[in-house]
């Protein structure tokens, strides 16, 4: 997961891994004191920034104020007009209001390799080689029936196969080499997010997804009892707070669907163990209290 950076954080950041300054050298280009900068960059002084001191850093590094107050996290485009992006007013409904995974998608498109997935995307859609594929399926399939009026339309002539297997389905070919585009960017994201426990947002629907799905996976109750579970946690309701009485009827009510199965075995016997833990608990304390 990457977390937001503080305003210390970025400023060391800009410094030393952006220009490789050391704080006399930045002192010297900037006109600031050494010592200010270095109060700048520590961690208990963050209020200390004075407004003059915000502007002339963004200044010299290139980067918005609103990036190095950390308002935002776009260090040289704070301002760039919606029409230079040119997007549909659909596409920025859903940039704007949708709720996915943003910094994913963000990765994505800086992607070395993003250009080209476009690129082989658009070639697909706006059918930019569509006369030369048909073109080379015309001649092999010319080919293939010069063969068979030659030996005949066996199954087991090796260049005839061959002909056959030739001729290129343009779906199914646009359709690897994109996938095969994707899948090769999504997998370095994959990598270089290998010791993270999410590419998302803090407070992202996808981490308390990845928390609910974790919480069922370990979860010791039946198949019902864990469809139970995920039903009402996306209701916001604590499956932990109903008792046994309120489960059973909703299992009653479960039951009705046609996606949901039984919570009892076909013997009749439950295999539910929702409030079982709880009775234990009661019974315990009622023993300590005798």
């Amino acid at each position: 997961m990457q977390t937001k950076l503080t305003v210390q954080e970025r400023l060391k950041d800009l410094r030393v891994v952006d220009l490789g300054l050391t704080l006399e050298e930045l002192a010297e280009r900037t006109g600031l004191s050494r010592s200010a900068l270095g109060k700048y960059e520590s961690d208990e002084t963050a209020k200390d920034i004075s407004p003059y001191a915000i502007r002339t850093l963004a200044k010299f590094y290139g980067v918005s104020t609103d990036y190095l107050l950390g308002l935002t996290e776009n260090k040289n485009h704070p301002n760039t007009e919606l029409n230079a992006l040119h997007l549909s007013d659909d596409a920025i409904s859903v940039l704007t209001t949708a709720d996915f995974n943003h910094r994913l998608l963000s990765e994505m498109i800086c992607h070395r390799d993003f250009q080209r997935m476009m690129l082989d995307a658009e070639i697909y859609v706006d059918r930019i080689v569509d006369m030369r594929i048909t073109e080379l399926n015309a001649i092999d399939e010319s080919m293939r029936e010069e063969v068979i009026r030659e030996k005949g339309n066996s199954q087991e002539d090796m260049p005839l196969r061959a002909l056959e297997l030739a001729q290129v389905e343009e779906h199914e070919y646009f359709s690897y080499i994109v996938s095969k585009d994707l899948n090769g960017i999504l997998r370095d994201i994959r990598e270089v997010h290998r010791e993270d426990v999410t590419t998302a947002d803090e407070g992202s629907i996808v981490l308390d997804v990845r928390k609910e799905v974790e919480a069922v996976a370990s979860f010791k109750g039946s198949y019902q009892e864990k469809q139970a579970r995920i039903f009402l946690a996306n209701l916001g309701i604590d499956y932990d707070a109903l008792t046994m009485e309120q489960f059973v009827n909703l299992i009653e009510i479960l039951k009705l669907s046609k996606y949901a199965g039984s919570p009892f075995s076909q013997r009749g016997k439950s295999s539910m163990t929702h409030g079982k833990s709880k009775s234990k608990s009661k019974s315990k304390s009622k023993k300590k209290r005798k």
